[in-house]
C-alpha cells in the first residue's frame, strides 16, 4: 500500500483556520422537498420576533442565504430555515424560511421535517404517542403534532394559521397565452391557483416531462396577477402582503387521491412536495366551494408523487374573511449532516445559480 494512499486513510478532517465561517446543518426532505436546517454557526439575529429576525437576516446576512441556498453549496430549487426564539414562553421555538429569493412567510413541509427532527434529536422530551409542539413561524402560530411507534416517527400533521379565499374565478390576461381563470387565496402565503382542467389554453400536465413548462408559464402568470391584483393584502401585516407563488391543480396520477398540486413559487422554485401552505389555501377554496366538510379527507400529491392528507379542522373570523383552520399531514426524512466552511477568499463564497 502506498504511503499516499495511507495518508488518505487516516488523515480524514480538514483542520479549518479560525477566520472562516463554519455553518452546519441537518438536510432533510419531505416529499422530496429539501430542507437544510441550520444548527449552529449562524449569527445572532436582532429582534423580539420571528417577523422582526426575518428583517434583520434581510437586511445584515442575505449573503449567508445566498452562501447556502444557491450553488455550488445549494442549487436554485434549495430550501431551508434557521431556528429560533419563540415570540413569547407559550411556544417552543420559532422558525425563519430561506429559498432562492428571499424568505417565504410559512412552509408546511418544513414545518413537517422539523417537527420530525425535534422528535429525533430529542429537542423535545418525547413520548410514545402523540407529541405537540408550538412553532412560531412569520406567518404566525404553528401547531404540529409528531406521531411516534415504538420509539420512531410515523408522521406529523399540523394545523396551519387561518387561511382564507380573497376572491374565486378570477381572470387574468398573461401576455403571449390569453385569459387564464385563477383563484386568489392564502394559506400562510398568497397564491394564484389555476386549475388546468377550467383553463383550456395551458396545453401541458403536471410531471416532471413538462417542468420546464410549469416554471415559465407559473412565473409568466404570477407576475401578471401581482401587476393586476391589488388585493393581495394580509388583513393585520404588511409584511406578509405578496403573491409568493402559483399553484396549478390537475386530476390526481393515482384513483385513490383527491387531485394534484404543483407550485411554482419565489424565483421559479418548483416545491417537490404538495405544498403545505398551498394545500392549506385548497382546503380554504374547497370549503368556499361547498365541496368539503368537516368529515372530508384530501389527499392531494405533487409533482414527485408524493402526498399530503389534507382536511377541515375548524372555522374562524379572520379580520372581514371567514377563514378555516386546515390540517396538513406527512411524513419527512433525514438526508445528511453538512459542515459548511466560507473561505473570505473564495470569490464565489457567496454562491451563484446556474438554472
Amino acid at each position: 500500500m502506498s504511503s499516499t494512499y495511507q495518508n488518505i486513510l487516516s488523515k480524514t478532517n480538514y483542520t479549518v483556520p479560525n477566520h472562516w465561517t463554519q455553518i452546519k446543518t441537518i438536510d432533510m426532505h419531505t416529499g422530496g422537498e429539501p430542507l437544510r436546517v441550520i444548527v449552529s454557526g449562524f449569527p445572532k439575529l436582532k429582534g423580539k420576533s420571528v417577523l422582526e429576525y426575518r428583517r434583520d437576516i434581510k437586511e445584515n446576512y442575505d449573503y449567508l442565504r445566498t452562501a447556502l441556498m444557491f450553488e455550488p453549496r445549494g442549487h436554485a430549487d434549495m430550501y431551508g430555515c434557521v431556528l429560533l426564539p419563540p415570540n413569547d414562553e407559550t411556544a417552543d421555538f420559532g422558525i425563519l424560511f430561506m429559498h432562492n429569493e428571499g424568505y417565504s412567510t410559512m412552509c408546511g413541509h418544513a414545518i413537517i421535517a422539523i417537527s420530525t427532527l425535534a422528535a429525533n434529536m430529542n429537542w423535545i422530551a418525547v413520548i410514545e404517542g402523540e407529541n405537540k409542539l408550538e412553532i412560531d413561524a412569520p406567518c404566525g402560530r404553528i401547531t404540529s403534532y409528531v406521531s411516534i411507534k415504538s420509539g420512531a416517527v410515523t408522521g406529523v400533521r399540523f394545523h396551519c394559521v387561518p387561511s382564507f379565499v380573497v376572491g374565486l374565478d378570477r381572470e387574468v390576461e398573461v401576455p403571449g397565452i390569453g385569459k387564464i381563470a385563477y383563484d386568489l387565496a392564502y394559506g400562510g402565503a398568497f397564491y394564484g391557483y389555476v386549475d388546468l382542467r377550467k383553463n383550456n389554453l395551458l396545453k401541458f400536465g403536471l410531471t416532471d416531462s413538462d417542468y420546464r413548462t410549469i416554471i415559465q408559464i407559473g412565473m409568466e402568470i404570477k407576475h401578471a396577477v401581482m401587476l393586476q391584483d391589488k388585493e393581495i393584502l394580509h388583513p393585520f401585516e404588511n409584511d406578509l402582503s405578496f403573491l409568493y407563488g402559483t399553484i396549478f391543480i390537475d386530476n390526481a396520477q393515482e384513483k385513490e387521491n383527491h387531485s394534484r398540486n404543483v407550485c411554482v413559487f419565489a424565483e421559479g422554485e418548483v416545491d417537490r412536495s404538495p405544498t403545505g401552505s398551498g394545500v392549506s389555501g385548497r382546503i380554504a377554496i374547497e370549503r368556499s366551494r361547498k365541496a368539503i366538510d368537516f368529515d372530508s379527507r384530501l389527499a392531494i400529491e405533487s409533482i414527485t408523487g408524493s402526498v399530503f392528507n389534507c382536511s377541515l379542522f375548524s372555522e374562524k373570523d379572520f379580520g372581514s374573511f371567514n377563514a378555516v383552520i386546515p390540517q396538513v399531514e406527512g411524513t419527512a426524512h433525514i438526508t445528511g449532516m453538512n459542515t459548511f466552511i466560507i473561505d473570505p477568499n473564495d470569490p464565489m463564497k457567496n454562491g451563484f445559480i446556474l438554472r
